[in-house]
């Protein structure tokens, strides 16, 4: 790592504590200790299990040999984004440093995190494995869509141990208004249960390019045609989900050849999918009106 960069590391180092603190799709990240970068530039090696069933035990021969596999199959990094931001130049780098950590930490929770968010519940949304739309009239028809939901993943017999309910503030809201027994039961019965602001809350997204003419500003919005999620229910074992956060250049401005400030490069990248077999761990119910030009 150049040197510049380790003056500046221990305010990098707090971008990832920013980034587990607001995101809500957080949740689902993976080991990235069991993943492997693969030779080929921008995929990775995911692990892969699997095995044999039972079989039947005979008093003579014993058990029926069964075999265990784990293998890796390579996903390919669908998420990769960057920026590049200059701070004018201080009296000293300690300076610079204390004001590159806010303006990191504020670019990290209210562009990154959303935008992350945003983009991983829409990957979720379009890999669900059973889903539903409908609008609702009150707190109870929310908490019915919400039993019909689980009931699916029961009889899909997902680990119900792992399942996370994300949704909707509003929903939620009107749920907890209801204050039954019943519903308490149905909203403790979840492992976590995380709201999900409305803007990072859809089926579709566009990310913007930060270059083009008239989207400069970058970040993301609503895609045409898409729908606003109500609610999704995951299991995090049917998810892929592993996201890298990095600095990975700082110049000085004696190095800076456009204006007199520290040039910082951050970039995100890394892959929200599932695995192939496990697309019933999933739930998607979604609003019945599209988002329009």
């Amino acid at each position: 790592m150049p040197n510049t960069v380790n003056k500046f590391q221990k305010y990098i180092d707090r971008l990832d504590t920013v980034y587990k603190q607001s995101s809500k799709s957080g949740v689902l990240d993976g080991d990235n200790s069991l993943v492997q970068m693969s030779a080929n530039a921008g995929e990775w090696k995911i692990p892969m299990y699997d095995m044999d069933g039972l079989g039947d035990y005979d008093r003579n021969a014993g058990y029926a040999q069964g075999s265990v596999s784990i293998t890796f199959q390579t996903k390919q990094c669908d998420y990769d984004r960057g920026r590049k931001f200059t701070v004018d130049a201080m009296d000293n780098e300690e300076t610079a440093g204390l004001l590159f950590g806010k303006l990191a930490s504020e670019f990290i929770r209210t562009k990154v995190v959303p935008e992350l968010d945003a983009y991983r519940f829409a990957k979720l949304a379009a890999g669900a494995g059973a889903s539903a739309n409908g609008t609702f009239a009150n707190g109870k028809d929310v908490l019915n869509a919400i039993r019909a939901g689980k009931t699916v993943m029961q009889n899909n017999e997902v680990d119900l141990d792992n399942l996370v309910l994300f949704i909707d503030p509003g929903l939620r809201g009107a749920v907890q208004d209801i204050d039954t027994t019943v519903s308490k039961e149905v909203m403790s019965s979840f492992s976590q249960v995380i709201e999900v602001p409305r803007n990072r809350f859809y089926t579709g997204i566009t990310l913007l390019d930060g270059t083009s003419e008239d989207e400069l500003a970058g970040g993301f919005t609503p895609a045409v045609g898409a729908y606003p999620i109500n609610f999704l229910m995951v299991d995090k074992s049917a998810v892929i989900q592993f996201q890298k956060h990095v600095v990975t250049k700082v110049f000085e401005p004696k190095d800076n050849q456009t204006s007199d400030g520290y040039l910082f490069f951050y970039r995100a990248y890394g892959i929200a999918d599932h695995y192939n077999n496990r697309v019933k761990g999933i739930y998607l119910h979604r609003g019945t009106t599209a988002v329009t030009a």
